[in-house]
């Protein structure tokens, strides 16, 4: 979010952080906006403003010869049975030995509407980072994300959570155990995908060696004893509901005696990491935060 060209008042921001989390329609997030027209800006440019704009907010392209992507399908038998995700590796990485090309694994987590662009955009952005990542879809089961997030949060919330769950257990084990893998894998995520990677971090349990939740609800207080990696948490100060949760959060960690750090980033509201959300995204926090979590992964993730 570009505090100096920012003119969508903020309850509309809101508005649109409760359209993405499912609590307010499509209709209701589309009349609400319109209620906050200001002088010189529509309701509808509010609303076009609003929703993400994926070519805008694209960094790396899907053919940028640096970078070597794949589809691939991971069993999950004790999920939806399979799991489908976009694999990228740094370019590099085919031309080594098969020794010198072992790489850490970074699980990218998405958001509630399925494996948009955005999402493949920050998995491509890791292989730059000499890391290979995994970015599976939990929507592979009705069909994958449909191109559209509307529909894609229509769809998500038909997906039984249990074995979607057991989906992303899966994508994990699956990326350590590959031959082109060192065995060291981090987990990431934003909002629900936040969730995900605290998530695994209790699930996995030794099998992971770091996490940077971005804004994601934290591990349930019973779980975390389960935790052994390394914990980078994630949020906007300006992101009330998570801001306010962290100190219990911080507590279990600490009660704990797990690694962490963790970040309330100035001036940054839910979703301020997403470049595809220009109204939402801090231009100057984002950058911040991405290059702790890759430092934060060098240190922990990397053989």
């Amino acid at each position: 979010m570009d505090q100096d060209r920012r003119k969508i008042p903020a309850e509309a921001v809101d508005l649109y952080t409760r359209f993405i989390h499912g609590e307010i329609s499509r209709r209701a997030f589309i009349n609400g906006a319109k209620r906050f027209a200001v002088a010189g800006l529509t309701g509808g440019a509010i609303v076009e403003a609003l929703m993400p704009n994926y070519a805008l907010g694209q960094q790396v392209r899907g053919d940028d010869e640096r970078i070597k992507a794949t589809w691939e399908t991971v069993p999950s038998p004790d999920g939806n049975g399979t799991i489908k995700g976009y694999l990228v590796r740094p370019f590099s990485a085919n031309t080594r030995s098969a020794t010198a090309a072992k790489l850490p694994g970074v699980i990218v987590i998405h958001e509630n509407r399925g494996l948009n662009p955005h999402t493949m955009d920050v998995a491509r952005r890791f292989a730059l980072e000499n890391f290979m990542a995994f970015a599976p879809d939990a929507l592979t089961s009705v069909g994958g994300y449909p191109g559209d997030d509307y529909k894609g949060g229509q769809m998500f919330n038909t997906v039984d959570k249990p074995k979607m769950a057991n989906d992303f257990i899966a994508a994990a084990r699956w990326l350590k155990a590959r031959p082109d893998c060192s065995g060291k894998i981090a987990a990431t995520g934003f909002c629900f995908g936040g969730g995900v990677a605290n998530s695994l971090a209790a699930s996995l349990g030794e099998d992971l060696a770091a996490a940077a939740p971005f804004y994601g609800t934290p591990t349930p207080a019973a779980d975390a004893p389960k935790i052994k990696a390394a914990i980078l948490i994630n949020h906007g100060a300006l992101d009330a509901g998570l801001a306010n949760g962290y100190p219990a959060q911080e507590d279990e960690l600490k009660k704990n005696n797990i690694r962490y750090e963790g970040h309330l980033w100035p001036n940054s509201v839910h979703g301020f990491f997403n470049d595809a959300t220009p109204e939402r995204y801090n231009k100057t926090t984002a950058p911040q935060a991405w290059t702790r979590m890759i430092e934060w992964f060098n240190q922990y993730a990397r053989a």
